[in-house]
């Protein structure tokens, strides 16, 4: 079956390209299309990069929201326990599930912390310090405890001979620590070793100082707000978010999966009903639509129901009757019968009317890097997350697929969070430091206006301005549990088409499964996982 599915990609990619290369503008992950040989140009910039532009405010508000009290979850019995490390921080987040199969947990890995946590302490207080490496310390425990202006003088004085990992997160904690006058001081450290065009940390790093410095200006919604993935001027351009797009199989990763599951799903279906969640320009269901198109006996009667946002249409450059459009042109290519429905609305917006489902159609519904943005019980009353998962449930779904990024950044307060932050996006930025050059300024303004803002977003805002609200897949399973959804086993077609589709990229991806989900990482690091529900 997977052989089926990896070879359509190749076989119709030259079919698709036509409709696919000019419009597909996705949020926050990333896709390659090397093989297919298509080649990409950019409008002239200037060429000098900066980062984000935070706007001032009169003054300094440091925002800390405490752990919000959500559901609790069980670790998995694969999952080994986390010892205690950063992810310690995180203990008291009921959001804390461990045990990715690529990384043991996700988090950091303990022996690099423990060799960093006792480099830091050597510098800070000498070699003979007795400090116990088993347990979690941060930056200010390790320090001697005269009185606070003592403590942070000291990590002032370090600083120079800190690593730009260890510097952010030094700056993190005065933030933390509400020192205020010892951050800005990181700040303007960490301001003279950041670069949008350096190594992977370094580039990461613009966009951590610029989260910290939105967070103490409390302009962190402003920047994610105007940081769209919009196309740059011009037809024969593509947007930025197409770029990372093309560099990364994060997004190919959620189609190509979600793809095999439904279309094994439907396989004796003759009318078939699916509801994207998070369509953007429709691109994953030209594929399905070609697939569908050799099935034996002709291709079912297919039907599509778009939910969109503000934001896709902004991107796309207009509302969804160019996605159906797009879409009815592609199935009718292909002899498909084909009816499309747009329902121009955010998830907290979707009510039943809105996804016009009718009798006697066999339903799929694909939720695909979208429920986190979903407000949960630790932002409103209303939980907009889990009313979506009750209200997908009540329309008895044949499959449900999701696919989440592999972080721990919901509940969790600011500096367990931004320490998860800042592991996950080094692994990202490392993965796309693979695919382009370091000066390519397609590539730097892709990450400026694509994963900056969520990293800005996640340092920076509380509350209902903080959107970017990951979730552990362990945690992603209690929420479907709860709305009475049980879980499906992949089956091995599914491993089999993601194994063929990495063969294209950098052997530093990694792929696991455990307990019928399917994970992509970057080295040791989980980053995205898939799964199956009815």
């Amino acid at each position: 079956m997977s052989g089926s599915v990896h070879g359509l990609y190749n076989q119709q990619m030259q079919q698709v390209e036509q409709y696919y290369a000019p419009y597909n503008v996705l949020k926050n992950c990333c896709k390659d299309t090397r093989s297919s040989g298509m080649q990409f140009s950019f409008q002239a910039q200037d060429e000098q990069f900066f980062t984000l532009d935070s706007s001032p405010a009169t003054d300094y508000v440091v925002n800390d929201s405490p752990p919000a009290l959500s559901v609790s979850s069980n670790r998995s019995p694969f999952s080994p326990q986390c010892s205690q490390s950063y992810m310690s921080d995180l203990h008291h987040s009921s959001d804390n599930t461990c045990g990715s199969p690529l990384s043991g947990c996700s988090g950091i890995d303990d022996g690099d912390l423990r060799h960093v946590l006792r480099e830091l302490e050597n510098k800070l207080l000498g070699p003979e310090s007795d400090t116990d490496d088993s347990c979690s310390c941060s930056l200010k425990d390790m320090v001697s405890k005269p009185s606070s202006v003592t403590r942070w003088n000291r990590v002032l004085d370090m600083a120079p001979g800190l690593n730009l990992k260890e510097l952010l997160n030094a700056c993190a904690e005065a933030v933390s620590d509400a020192d205020i006058s010892t951050a800005e001081a990181l700040m303007s450290a960490l301001e003279q070793r950041v670069s949008v065009s350096g190594e992977p940390m370094e580039r990461l790093g613009a966009y951590v100082l610029e989260g910290i410095r939105a967070r103490l200006l409390s302009s962190g919604s402003i920047i994610y707000k105007k940081l769209k993935c919009k196309e740059p001027t011009g037809s024969e351009l593509l947007s930025y978010m197409q770029v990372i797009f093309n560099m990364c199989p994060y997004y190919k990763f959620a189609y190509m999966s979600a793809n095999v599951v439904i279309r094994e799903a439907m396989m004796n279906e003759n009318r078939i009903h699916i509801i994207d969640f998070q369509i953007a320009q429709g691109s994953q269901w030209m594929f399905l639509l070609h697939d569908l198109a050799r099935r034996p006996g002709g291709p079912p009667f297919v039907r599509i129901t778009g939910v969109d946002d503000d934001e896709s249409a902004y991107a796309r450059g207009g509302g969804l009757q160019l996605v159906g459009e797009r879409l009815a042109e592609v199935a009718k290519s292909c002899g498909v019968p084909f009816e499309f429905h747009g329902a121009a609305l955010s998830g907290c917006e979707v009510q039943l009317e809105n996804l016009r489902v009718n009798h006697g159609e066999a339903l799929a519904v694909n939720f695909p890097y979208m429920l986190h943005h979903m407000p949960d019980e630790s932002v409103s009353t209303i939980n907009h997350r889990d009313r979506l998962l009750r209200l997908v449930k009540s329309l008895s779904p044949k499959i449900v697929t999701l696919v989440e990024q592999e972080s721990n950044t919901n509940t969790a307060p600011f500096l367990p969070r931004f320490r998860e932050t800042l592991d996950y996006y080094t692994a990202m930025f490392e993965s796309i430091d693979a695919a382009r050059p370091r000066d390519d300024k397609g590539r730097i303004s892709a990450e400026e206006h694509c994963v900056a803002r969520d990293v800005v977003n996640i340092i920076a805002c509380e509350g209902a301005d903080r959107v970017e609200r990951h979730e552990l897949l362990g945690k992603w399973r209690l929420r479907l549990r709860m709305a009475g959804f049980t879980q499906c086993q992949l089956s091995p077609s599914v491993g089999e088409t993601i194994k063929d589709m990495l063969k294209e990229y950098n052997p530093n991806y990694q792929y696991a499964e455990s307990e019928g989900a399917v994970y992509l990482g970057w080295k040791n690091r989980a980053l995205a996982t898939s799964s199956a529900w009815r």
